[in-house]
């Protein structure tokens, strides 16, 4: 049985379960809430306060993935804490996902998260949710057109901002050229991602592969390394792909320096090992967990965080100084 949050403070090495809601109470204390064109700053009004009792998250993530597993563990967490049924459902596919999103609305759900990789698929299911009374707060992807959906919020980290501050620790590595890896074709969190490492960066080139095809992917990256052996660097945007990375990297003999977007185990053995040198952490937990306490506030309180822009959760980074306090939390599902 879960403790209330209240015992949760006094329980010595129980203090991290409270973290999300300490942050999400300074958020609340220092924000108004976003809302569909409202300019920053100021909040839509909602008709009326009610209760939440059924939370439905809707994600692109593909099954078994490790990233998403960690956010669904973040929405169940919330959902058991708060006393809300979460439903969690993915696809990878944007039609599949916006069927999903459209059954949750037929349903009559209290509350909506849902990850916008494909603004354009997704779009019109998140507008019909909204026009339906269903508050919704868009996570990890769609940072641009959320509130322009009319959802009341949005959970993840800035991708653009992201990638640049990976391009610039490689660099800053001493590195002359990169190659960002993008696993998932219109996914516009990637472009975003690839965009700023690029810029951070400077020299830079881009390769296509496709994360349901890692055997394709990782000929591919090591394709590209035996092609190209000015390629002293490369960033994948998953941590599935980047196991294929550092397999690709050690095959073609090309001594590229490999790193990643967010976390699993391989991910955290390969730190430990030294042929990853770093991952970009978004805390996807908070992902999962946050929006659930979001909707909550909305349909209980009319509260509404982020203040018009959204609520960050990234990026961190895990390296070699850091990995070994990381790893027990990967390990539990939670990092």
């Amino acid at each position: 049985m879960r403790h209330s949050w209240r015992a949760l403070l006094t329980m010595g090495h129980g203090w991290w379960r409270v973290v999300p809601w300490l942050a999400v109470g300074v958020l609340v204390a220092a924000c108004s809430g976003p809302g569909g064109d409202a300019p920053v700053g100021q909040t839509r009004v909602p008709v009326a306060a009610g209760t939440l009792e059924s939370v439905a998250v809707v994600s692109h993530g593909t099954p078994g993935d490790a990233f998403w597993n960690v956010v669904k563990n973040g929405a169940e967490a919330a959902g058991e804490d708060l006393g809300v049924r979460v439903e969690y459902n993915s696809a990878g596919d944007p039609g599949e996902q916006a069927k999903l999103v459209d059954n949750a609305v037929a349903q009559g759900v209290d509350g909506l998260v849902v990850s916008l990789a494909n603004p354009q698929a997704l779009g019109p299911s998140v507008e019909r949710a909204v026009a339906a009374g269903i508050p919704v707060v868009t996570i990890n992807s769609g940072e641009a057109e959320s509130a322009k959906l009319g959802a009341i919020g949005h959970v993840g980290q800035s991708e653009r901002t992201a990638g640049e501050a990976a391009g610039r620790r490689l660099r800053e590595a001493g590195k002359s050229k990169l190659l960002c890896v993008i696993h998932e074709a219109g996914n516009v969190s990637a472009a975003e991602r690839c965009g700023g490492a690029i810029q951070g960066f400077g020299n830079a080139a881009t390769l296509q592969v496709d994360i349901n095809n890692p055997t394709d992917a990782q000929s591919r990256i090591k394709g590209a390394l035996e092609a190209d052996r000015s390629l002293d660097a490369v960033l994948a945007l998953n941590s599935q792909i980047a196991a294929r990375a550092v397999a690709a990297a050690g095959e073609s003999r090309s001594g590229a320096t490999v790193a990643t977007f967010d976390l699993n185990s391989e991910v955290v053995a390969a730190i430990r090992a030294g042929t990853l040198l770093f991952a970009v952490d978004q805390q996807q937990y908070e992902q999962g967990y946050l929006p659930v306490v979001m909707l909550r506030l909305y349909r209980t309180n009319l509260n509404a965080v982020g203040g018009g822009r959204p609520v960050q959760t990234g990026p961190a980074f895990v390296d070699s100084g850091n990995v070994d306090a990381i790893a027990e939390l990967v390990a539990q599902g939670t990092r």
